[in-house]
């Protein structure tokens, strides 16, 4: 497992836990930083790269329970792996229903928790990858002038060109042009591509109006 590219982040009140930790993800070749507490974590400037947070449940000050609930509130969603020394089911319990990874009992095997590892780097990779699309999608959306939206979001609910050019009071090839626009605005190679960042940007649809009624 090489992951220079990903960073690992320990928190655990144990220095010697710490130091053991990061020996044994250095080697799997992933960078990794330590803290001590959950204050010293939530001061920190992490660097902007794929990440996990591998966190001990018992902490002085704020325990990893409530650093786990200070990031879901300030939208930090780094993949959250727990140890702990003194496992037990409602800490568990707790700690998966607010988003944690895995909650792994000490002694663990460093296999799974390197392939714990693995998957949190791998989730946190795909979901940067998502954010970055969804906020390329929505440049590009910014582009667009407020006729060519209205046509837009009566062409992915399936609008015929003449319904919608009845609808805004503009000719069919007016509405032809206004779609073209927006299509190459956002980079849509056919209808079905645009339906899909549309649906991607959880746009509100438009209601489908029938050849009867338009």
């Amino acid at each position: 497992m090489k992951d220079a590219d990903s960073i690992v982040f320990v928190v655990d009140d144990d220095s010697s836990i710490r130091e053991a930790l990061k020996s044994l993800i250095s080697l799997a070749g992933i960078h990794v930083e330590t803290f001590g507490t959950a204050q010293e974590f939530l001061l920190s400037k992490r660097p902007d790269l794929p990440g996990c947070v591998v966190l001990d449940v018992e902490l002085p000050g704020l325990s990893g329970l409530d650093l786990q609930r200070e990031l879901a509130a300030h939208g930090i969603r780094l993949p959250i792996i727990f140890i702990t020394g003194y496992g037990d089911i409602p800490t568990s319990v707790r700690a998966m229903k607010g988003g944690a990874l895995d909650f792994l009992t000490k002694p663990f095997r460093d296999q799974d928790l390197l392939d714990a590892i693995q998957q949190a780097l791998e989730r946190d990779r795909a979901a940067r990858l998502h954010s970055r699309e969804i906020a390329e999608l929505r440049r590009r959306l910014d582009t667009l002038t407020s006729r060519e939206r209205e046509v837009m979001s009566l062409v992915v609910a399936g609008w015929l060109n003449k319904q919608i050019g009845f609808e805004l009071g503009i000719s069919e090839i007016t509405v032809k042009i206004h779609r073209g626009r927006a299509m190459n605005k956002m980079g849509a190679q056919s209808l079905a591509g645009l339906v899909r960042m549309t649906e991607r940007l959880e746009l509100p649809a438009a209601k489908v109006q029938s050849a009867e009624t338009k």
